[in-house]
């Protein structure tokens, strides 16, 4: 084998061993079933929780925590160790994205990942997870957070469908998007549209 050929070889290996956020899919709603079964392999994982009303057989109303996308879990592993874990199993499979004609598995940034970990664990009740065709990102207007809960978290500052106010919705690697409760305009710092812009040409660029 070449030098280069080594250098290849070196590379793909640090790859495979290097942890990663991958964005899964479980189909037909077996997120929880996915989450249970790499648990017990001892794997990284999240599924994002939102508190939802449920009404019981006998007409009783509860609030419990469910599953806030269906179908959608984050695995944190391995590029082979991921490969090993979907031989034998039907619930959990790759969420891809295009890139140069193919199909390739979407990673999410660990910082990314960290900060929606943090957002959706501390605030379930406070925030409301959207579908992609419920927004549209390029009518707002860039804007970041101080203080509170949310403090530093960038994101759109814009009007959705249903609601009087406008409001902060943060999106994540075209996984999801959240729209955040009432934040207080004092707490909003308008961006300007060279920082904005700079700063989606640098996340492009690496």
């Amino acid at each position: 084998m070449t030098e280069k050929g080594n250098n290849n070889a070196a590379e793909q290996a640090a790859e495979n061993e290097t942890c990663t956020w991958f964005a899964m899919s479980a189909p037909y709603r077996r997120e929880l079933k996915a989450k249970s079964y790499l648990e017990s392999k001892n794997i990284e994982c999240y599924v994002p929780m939102a508190k939802a009303v449920i009404t019981k057989r006998n007409g009783i109303k509860k609030s419990e925590l469910k599953p806030a996308i269906h179908n959608l879990i984050f695995v944190r592993t391995t590029k082979e160790t991921i490969k090993q874990l979907k031989q034998g199993v039907d619930f959990l499979q790759y969420r891809t994205q295009p890139v140069d004609g193919k199909n390739i598995p979407i990673v999410v940034p660990d910082k990314q990942m960290e900060q929606f970990i943090a957002i959706t664990e501390a605030n379930k009740e406070n925030i409301t997870f959207l579908k992609p065709e419920e927004i549209n990102l390029n009518t707002g207007t860039r804007v970041r957070i101080h203080g509170g809960c949310f403090d530093n978290i960038e994101g759109m500052f814009i009007k959705l469908k249903g609601k009087r106010k406008k409001v902060v919705v943060i999106s994540f690697e075209g996984i999801a998007s959240i729209s955040l409760a009432e934040v207080s305009p004092d707490y909003i710092e308008i961006l300007p549209e060279r920082e904005a812009t700079s700063r989606t040409s640098d996340k492009k660029n690496k």
